[in-house]
């Protein structure tokens, strides 16, 4: 399986090298620090550390061929999707990866009553001295801090096992892993005044992709003048459209991607929304929005709400910083899907916050590890430790919706090819479960989060005025459809091309520095490769021509009238984009499903099997690093992807699958 393309000099990465002492070999190697972070002292050797392997799941090797006989247009078992015990029974750790670690662990003295073993059978988990650690990993342990926050964070540099145990461990926890918050894909929002001030909630002490601290500020626009501009009508045909390049609301993406209004509500169809504590939506503004631009649907329609880890949807702050994003998800989403229902996942507790994989615990059993987290650095650790924090851990209680729509996202640089390898290998198995999985792929073009992009000669995370394209993640995991912006442009009407996003933001894209390319992408890649040459250079992007590519899709993700805090904003992102793709999807899903079919599941195979359900963009680019990114061309491209939804198109290739 081409799985993983790991460049050594940018990220921390998995290497093999020359033997360590004893015939240990190293695991992970962190070439450089994050951006921030100092080393300030040696560990004491008696100081005890909570000691987590992740143990090699089997038969990776084997997940293409699994995801297409499930996920290719021409497979005879399309859409015939495993049971979660399946999924769970064929990947599991093998009996002998788990014995041949505890064998290792108790011939150097950590004995098997001191060695727990989590539910999955994914991960071992010990405490060890620093001494015993360092001597088990051939390493050293220091204590570092970061500049800006004071965070205190132990981890050491490289980390070594033996070789005959390296094919059985992903990898170890706290090596070579730091801290790095998620942000929404979004907050570019154009607004009134500056938000409140955040009393009640502290967003610094938390590990979680809902933080507040957006790198980028949005632009005002009067809140009245939005509100009483609205000249819409129940029919799409009779809505007045013509500004719709400057104000988007459900009308305008109805006529832009031929999407019908909701009709029915089928049984066993559902959209699922996935929001990070403390982002939250309020029921008022969600009433004012029906009230102004889907007067069709009930005021008080609400989402089905599923709260994971403790999770609340606050109202301690309402601004902005706080709102946005869940207003800006649920309003479109349940416009556009209506009567069909929305699933609001609400993950993680107001003390501590949370990251993917705390969700991905929730609706997947087999995935979830012990209490405290997958990755105690990158995940929230449930119990919550916090005083006032949840005291449980949500494991596989939630059911998966049949598409789930994620708004937020890391730097693929942010984390180490171990740990997105596996959490990349769960969206994989969502994908054989029946659920497609869509995440937004950034707003800041070839850059990353915040505008940043990578030194190339430290590795460090710069200004963004040149260096390294810095791809993101999710986006970049070949088992996910990222979805990248477009844009109605200025004068143009909703009849005209779109275009890719250049107001606000910038639609993200590129390469990846860690995920081969997959096969049902190659064709697409190679031919952008060959017809669309650039001057740039293999320091500022992986052009192997054998590196995934992302976005896959795009959608309009400019100009969206919001409702927040009971005004109105225009927002700006693929926060918008991502969730409005989800729409589309799940309305295909209610045609499947009425037809005695199954929902659609992971996309990406059909979709570049079939291009031509898609509009092609052909014109903008994505700028970022000191460049102007990518151009959109004919076919795919790292701006747009395919192309945006063409919902009849679209409707009828998968009506037309088993």
């Amino acid at each position: 399986m081409r799985f993983s393309l790991l460049l050594a000099g940018v990220l921390a990465t998995t290497v093999a090298a020359a033997p360590a002492p004893s015939s240990h070999v190293v695991h992970e190697k962190r070439n450089f620090l994050p951006s921030g972070w100092q080393k300030r002292s040696k560990l004491t050797s008696d100081l005890t550390l909570p000691i987590r392997i992740a143990l090699a799941q089997q038969n990776l090797d084997r997940a293409y061929e699994f995801i297409n006989e499930v996920s290719h247009p021409k497979s005879p078992k399309y859409g015939q999707h495993w049971s979660p015990a399946q999924i769970a029974k064929t990947f599991a750790p093998s009996d002998e990866t788990m014995n041949e670690v505890k064998q290792w662990l108790d011939s150097v003295g950590i004995s098997s009553d001191r060695v727990k073993v989590s539910n999955s059978k994914g991960w071992l988990k010990f405490n060890a001295s620093v001494e015993e650690a360092e001597d088990l990993f051939k390493t050293e342990y220091f204590l570092y801090e970061h500049e800006d926050s004071g965070t205190k964070h132990v981890a050491c540099e490289e980390y070594s096992v033996p070789e005959s145990i390296r094919p059985h461990i992903d990898f170890v926890t706290p090596t070579v892993h730091f801290d790095k918050q998620l942000k929404p894909r979004k907050n570019n929002i154009r607004k009134r005044e500056a938000p409140k001030k955040a009393s009640g909630i502290d967003p610094s002490k938390a590990k979680n992709v809902g933080a507040s601290d957006s790198p980028s500020l949005p632009k005002f626009v009067p809140a009245n003048e939005i509100l009483t501009n609205a000249k819409l009508h129940v029919d799409a045909t009779q809505a007045d459209l013509s500004d719709c390049d400057s104000e988007i609301f459900p009308e305008c993406l109805r006529a832009l991607y031929n999407i019908p209004l909701g009709s029915t509500a089928e049984a066993g169809n559902s959209y699922g929304i996935v929001e990070y504590t403390p982002q939250a939506f309020l029921q008022n503004d969600i009433n004012l929005f029906f009230e102004n631009f889907q007067p069709n649907i009930t005021r008080s329609t609400r989402p089905i709400i599923e709260l994971i880890d403790g999770a609340i949807v606050q109202t301690i702050v309402e601004d902005s910083s706080f709102n946005g994003e869940s207003g800006l998800d649920l309003q479109y989403s349940i416009s556009l899907v209506s009567p069909q229902t929305i699933t609001l996942y609400q993950v993680g507790d107001i003390e501590e916050g949370a990251s993917f994989n705390n969700f991905l615990d929730a609706i997947d059993g087999s995935f979830c590890t012990f209490e405290g987290g997958d990755d105690p650095i990158q995940d929230a650790p449930y119990p919550d430790p916090n005083a006032g924090g949840f005291k449980g851990q949500d494991c596989g209680t939630v059911a998966a919706t049949n598409v789930i729509s994620t708004s937020y996202g890391f730097n693929e640089a942010d984390l180490t090819p171990a740990y997105e390898q596996r959490q990349c290998a769960e969206y994989m198995k969502l994908g054989l479960a029946g659920t497609t999985i869509l995440y937004s792929s950034g707003d800041s073009g070839v850059a990353g989060n915040g505008g940043e992009c990578i030194d190339p000669t430290t590795g460090q995370f710069n200004d963004g005025s040149s260096g390294r394209f810095n791809p993101s993640f999710p986006g970049g995991c070949p088992f996910v459809t990222s979805v990248g912006a477009t844009q109605i442009n200025p004068g143009s009407t909703v009849e005209d091309p779109e275009s890719a996003c250049a107001q606000v933001i910038f639609s993200g894209g590129g390469f990846s520095d860690v995920f081969a390319i997959p096969d049902y992408q190659a064709d697409a890649v190679a031919t952008w490769f060959t017809d669309f040459p650039t001057n740039y250079t293999s320091s500022q992007f992986n052009n192997s021509g054998l590196a995934r590519g992302f976005p896959d899709v795009s959608a309009n993700g400019a100009n969206y009238v919001v409702v927040i805090d009971a005004e109105g904003f225009l927002v700006f992102g693929t926060s918008a984009s991502s969730p409005v793709f989800g729409s589309v999807i799940t309305l295909i899903n209610e045609h499947r499903l009425a037809a005695g079919k199954s929902p659609v599941g992971f996309l990406n195979p059909t979709l570049y099997a079939n291009p031509g359900v898609l509009n092609d963009i052909t014109s903008g680019d994505n700028p970022g690093c000191g460049t102007n990114g990518f151009e959109a061309v004919p076919g795919w491209d790292p701006a747009t992807g395919l192309g945006t939804p063409n919902f009849p198109a679209l409707l009828e290739l998968f009506l037309s699958l088993p």
